[in-house]
């Protein structure tokens, strides 16, 4: 086995792939939590300030959870798998082309191993190397920027994200449907705020990001939502109602 082929191995090993899957479906749930909590936030706070009924609260939250986590879920689904098929599409172009101009495809490594500042020379000998050990992985990595041992599930994707709108969702729901009517809104004022805190925290941790510019994004994006919603609903229950 060869140095670049035990390099290889490693950074395509089931522990990298396992890590990488991981992150898929963390992506989905972080971002469907985000969404569930900032649109029933929303949604809750501008239903409060027009009409602060228990009931229409009630009818509020159970139908906005309900539409929120069942189009999150497909919308995730149907996203995820336009992607798999086009990757998939474009794996099989990359077969094709491996048996029909392997000559063409090999000076084509060449060039792309140039690129991350190798000589002609070590390019030459690399690319050989690459595709003797996986012609198409390599290919498929350096040209098409896909691993074609890892497709994200779009199952996994549709479920994370339904699950976390739900679990986002109860939040602010919860929060205004327990809370005494006099405080119910300022409570689910700061919890969203504390709800999206962990959210932004979460996100920036699983994309290796700033945590300050997370927290910061989320916590003010998803105040301004609930600010402006408690305000159409003030205006339509004030001057509608």
């Amino acid at each position: 086995m060869t140095k670049h082929e035990r390099h290889t191995e490693h950074f395509t090993g089931p522990d990298e792939v396992a890590i990488s899957s991981r992150m898929n479906w963390l992506r989905a749930g972080v971002l469907g939590a985000n969404d569930g909590i900032v649109s029933m936030a929303a949604l809750l706070v501008g239903v409060a300030a027009a009409a602060p009924s228990e009931g229409a609260l009630l009818t509020a939250g159970i139908a906005g959870i309900s539409a929120g986590a069942l189009s999150m879920g497909i919308g995730e689904y149907v996203s995820v798998s336009s992607q798999r098929d086009a990757e998939k599409a474009q794996i099989e172009r990359e077969k094709i082309w491996q048996d029909t101009r392997p000559e063409w495809e090999l000076q084509q490594l060449v060039e792309l191993n140039k690129k991350t500042g190798m000589s002609e020379e070590v390019a030459t000998v690399a690319a050989a190397e690459q595709m003797e050990h996986d012609a198409l992985a390599i290919h498929a990595l350096m040209h098409l920027g896909i691993d074609p041992n890892e497709f994200t599930n779009p199952w996994t994707a549709g479920f994370a994200s339904l699950v976390a709108f739900t679990v986002g969702g109860m939040v602010p729901t919860l929060t205004i449907l327990l809370a005494p009517q006099s405080w119910a809104i300022p409570a689910t004022f700061v919890a969203v705020i504390v709800a999206l805190a962990i959210t932004g925290l979460s996100s920036a941790r699983v994309a290796h990001s700033s945590k300050r510019k997370a927290l910061v994004r989320n916590v003010v994006g998803g105040t301004l939502a609930m600010l402006v919603t408690y305000g159409i609903g003030d205006l339509l229950g004030t001057h509608v109602l």
